[in-house]
């Protein structure tokens, strides 16, 4: 079996789940309030998503906001496109572009 480094791992993470969460904790049981109010905006959309938890994967913490020249966390991709933290996504969610982007989305096999 392979190992892939940290960036790989990541990118392969990104390319593989249309929707993608890097968050503290986990979507039942967010480690801080910007993880969980980012988590209830997905959960409104009811559209399925695949997380990271960054506080149990220290070399995905570390490694990410280089790649995505985002600093904080969460980081929401969507599409392998970085839309952003939880103010942005929070912004997404009152105007309805969220809900949008989440439902041009091909439905999952």
């Amino acid at each position: 079996m392979q190992v892939l480094d940290t960036e790989t791992r990541i990118r392969k993470q990104i390319a593989d789940n249309p929707v993608i969460l890097y968050m503290k904790g986990t979507p039942e049981a967010p480690e801080c309030g910007f993880s969980r109010a980012t988590v209830g905006a997905l959960h409104k959309i009811g559209k399925p998503f695949a997380f990271v938890n960054v506080l149990t994967a220290p070399h995905i913490r570390e490694k990410l906001p280089k790649i995505s020249q985002w600093p904080t966390y969460p980081q929401l991709f969507v599409n392998g496109e970085l839309v952003g933290g939880c103010d942005i996504v929070l912004g997404m969610e009152a105007d309805g572009s969220l809900q949008q982007l989440l439902e041009s989305l091909p439905a999952a096999d």
